[in-house]
């Protein structure tokens, strides 16, 4: 099991965040985790990674129970590069001064990996998430917010990691670049990396999801399929969410332009596939 969530609380102050939040996700597999804001979905992910402390519950990373370790530990842990957390807006969290290569080495030579194998590992994972070699010269703030999006996941799996957290990895991308990044996240998947998607978009990761797990209040309120989860919601902010993603609504009421029509295209081929696997 890559990743084991079971009967997590979250405390800030007297407020309770989450409450027996229980989340499994195997390798190879990918998860969504929908909530409006608010709902709790960035604290569980900053608790997964160590950013959070838990109040009461277990968290289980790659076989090692991680939500009893100390500061020490975690930045251990950290440095093997077990689990990676791709925070939502790419620009910011990309040193603005150093190259797209140095972004995405920092961590190798962090772990005292020689400069020479880490500028390889760098060339290899650029092309890997499908950019140009010659950006790797590059500053972030030259690049594109797709190209900075595709960065910031090279940087991540350079330590190569069990567990990716993506929090709201495709709500600063136009249609196009949407599409791009869901098939990218299918090839991360298919190749076995465990993927934790964080959105408030529904429609924006059901494509791409084996599960989704909706949260309310802080509370895990409907957990299954994507497939069935989408076609025959039980709970009703799930029914709520569903109604609301625009990518999920009919194709007469969505918008006719020629990127949201490749867009939808590729949702639907997506779901398709999940439904053939499941069954």
């Amino acid at each position: 099991m890559s990743l084991e969530v079971s009967n997590l609380d979250v405390h800030y102050g007297r407020t309770r965040a989450l409450r027996g939040v229980s989340l499994a996700v195997a390798p190879g597999e990918a998860v969504g985790v929908i909530g409006e804001t608010g709902s709790g979905k960035s604290t569980l992910a900053r608790a997964i990674v160590g950013l959070v402390r838990p109040s009461a519950g277990r968290i289980v990373v790659d076989g090692e129970e991680v939500s009893a370790y100390n500061a020490r530990q975690w930045r251990a842990l950290r440095r093997r590069g077990t689990v990676q957390y791709v925070f939502q807006d790419p620009l910011r969290s990309l040193d603005p001064d150093l190259s797209v290569e140095e972004s995405i080495v920092e961590p190798l030579l962090i772990r005292g990996g020689s400069r020479r194998e880490a500028a390889e590992r760098a060339r290899a994972l650029l092309a890997r998430v499908h950019l140009d070699e010659a950006l790797l010269a590059r500053l972030p703030g030259e690049l594109s917010g797709g190209q900075r999006q595709r960065v910031t996941v090279a940087r991540a799996l350079v330590t190569d990691p069990r567990v990716i957290i993506l929090d709201e990895p495709v709500s600063a991308l136009d249609a196009a670049n949407r599409v791009r990044a869901l098939e990218f996240f299918k090839e991360l998947r298919d190749g076995g990396t465990a993927l934790v998607f964080i959105s408030h978009d529904l429609g924006s990761v059901a494509g791409v999801a084996d599960r989704i797990a909706v949260l309310y209040q802080g509370e895990i309120v409907e957990d299954g399929p994507a497939r069935t989860v989408v076609n025959a919601p039980r709970h009703a902010y799930t029914r709520l969410l569903v109604g609301s993603a625009p990518t999920l609504r009919s194709a007469a009421a969505a918008r006719s332009s020629r990127a949201d029509r490749a867009e939808r295209a590729a949702l639907r081929e997506l779901l398709q596939t999940i439904g053939g696997q499941a069954s």
